[in-house]
């Protein structure tokens, strides 16, 4: 029985992959589709958990200057929409309506997605068990640097046009 139950965790080691970078996940799109983190090999990636209700929610116009200014040199910017604070509006159609209206996001936006605990998505879940790190709140920002691997993390009031995120990710753009 032990024999057998090392051949499978073998096996299945050998076959699945040991994430240590982020380029095996993938998100819902708010717009169709996915959003898959392998399309931006090569790229910097800023993620952040929003909520249309929040205080913080202004920030969502720091976000998309941040993708104008930044998207040419290499960093993509996706919002992932969240309830898990109990600040989004209850549905993507909402979310969409409401960021388009107020904030004209042309950034790459999720479905809403669970970020914490049991339902969290596997991105976050990684993120958690490699890294110890899940979202306190609203508008928590995670930086990937061009080769997928987590770099910093930054909590709500961490404006997206701070000194000290663009600094990190200035740096990160800089790498071969």
């Amino acid at each position: 029985m032990k024999l057998l139950l090392q051949a499978i965790i073998l096996f299945f080691s050998s076959v699945l992959p040991a994430f240590t970078d982020t380029s095996g996940f993938s998100f819902k799109s708010i717009d169709g589709g996915s959003i898959d983190l392998r399309n931006y090999e090569g790229k910097a990636v800023l993620l952040t958990n929003t909520a249309s209700r929040c205080g913080f929610t202004n920030q969502y116009a720091d976000l998309e200057q941040l993708h104008q200014a930044y998207k040419d040199r290499g960093l993509v910017v996706i919002a992932i929409p969240s309830n898990d604070f109990n600040q989004e509006l209850s549905n993507n159609s909402k979310v969409k309506e409401f960021c388009n209206v107020s904030f004209g996001l042309t950034l790459p936006m999720t479905e809403v997605t669970s970020i914490r605990g049991n339902a969290a998505h596997p991105f976050y879940r990684w993120l958690k068990r490699e890294y110890n790190f899940q979202p306190k709140w609203n508008f928590y920002k995670v930086l990937l640097d061009k080769n997928g691997s987590f770099r910093a993390s930054f909590n709500s009031f961490t404006k997206p046009n701070s000194p000290s995120l663009l600094k990190v990710v200035d740096e990160v753009l800089k790498q071969p």
